[in-house]
C-alpha cells in the first residue's frame, strides 16, 4: 500500500505520517523498494506469503536518517500494541529495550520526529 501511495497509484493512506520518511527521500519509489526487500526477506524466514511482485528490486540501497526518540516511540507503540493483542509475542519481547532498526535506517540523536503524530 505504500509503494502505490508513493507512486500516485491510490488515494487511500496518503496521509499516513510514517510516508513521511520516504516522502523526503530523494528517490522515494527506491527507498520503499528497498525497505520492502528486507519486510520480504523477513517475511520469508517468518513462512509469510509476502507478494514479491509489488515491488521493484533496487541496485543500490538507498539510506534514511531516523532519530533515536522516533525509534523509542515506534517501539514503544508496538509493544503496547503487542501486550493488548498478542501478550505471548509481548512476553518475549518487553525486556528488549529496542531491537535493531531496519539496515536502511541511520540513526541519530533526535526527539521523535516532527511528522508523528502522538
Amino acid at each position: 500500500m505504500a509503494k502505490a501511495v508513493l507512486c500516485g497509484e491510490t488515494r487511500g493512506y496518503r496521509s499516513h505520517p510514517q510516508l513521511e520518511r520516504f516522502k523526503c527521500h530523494p528517490t522515494p519509489i527506491a527507498a520503499i523498494s528497498c525497505y520492502l526487500e528486507a519486510i520480504y526477506a523477513n517475511s520469508v524466514t517468518r513462512g509469510y506469503a509476502f507478494e514479491k511482485r509489488k515491488f521493484q528490486l533496487v541496485a543500490e540501497p538507498a539510506t534514511l536518517v531516523v532519530s533515536a526518540g522516533q525509534l523509542d516511540y515506534e517501539w514503544t507503540h508496538l509493544l503496547n500494541k503487542l501486550k493488548a493483542r498478542n501478550p505471548a509475542i509481548f512476553q518475549k519481547w518487553q525486556g528488549t529495550t529496542r531491537p535493531e532498526p531496519h539496515p536502511m535506517f541511520a540513526e541519530r540523536v533526535g526527539p521523535v520526529e516532527s511528522w508523528e503524530r502522538h
